[in-house]
């Protein structure tokens, strides 16, 4: 991606094998007439769902970026998003999702962001 994103979607995710992938598709349909990134925090799974977003990553290069960890973060009480996902996040804005959420709108960061862009206080 060689533009800034507007957007950064961020994920974390933690045994969702279940449901990670409904997910990330969820962020792979956003319609938006602005770059987007898309952030997904693994913690150590040991169910597939590193497999599943590796396999994303891999088909949406650019656009969606994986963070694997090989010990659960959670466990040792670091704060998961405050060191991991959003020192990486390069949007303006954040729209944050769980690893066992969907979004079901395609149209969900435009409207947020143009929401916020035409409304800066």
């Amino acid at each position: 991606m060689n533009e800034k994103p507007l957007v950064s979607i961020l994920c974390a995710a933690y045994n969702q094998k279940d449901f990670i992938a409904q997910t990330i598709e969820g962020f792979l349909m956003q319609k938006a007439d602005f770059p987007f990134e898309i952030i997904i925090h693994d913690d150590a799974s040991t169910d597939g769902t590193a497999d599943i977003i590796r396999k994303h990553e891999a088909e949406n290069p650019g656009k969606v970026k994986g963070i694997y960890q090989t010990e659960n973060q959670y466990s040792k009480k670091v704060p998961i998003w405050c060191t991991f996902i959003f020192p990486l996040a390069q949007g303006k804005y954040y729209a944050e999702c769980e690893g066992d959420d969907y979004w079901t709108d395609p149209n969900k960061i435009q409207r947020q962001a143009d929401f916020l862009e035409s409304h800066p206080d």
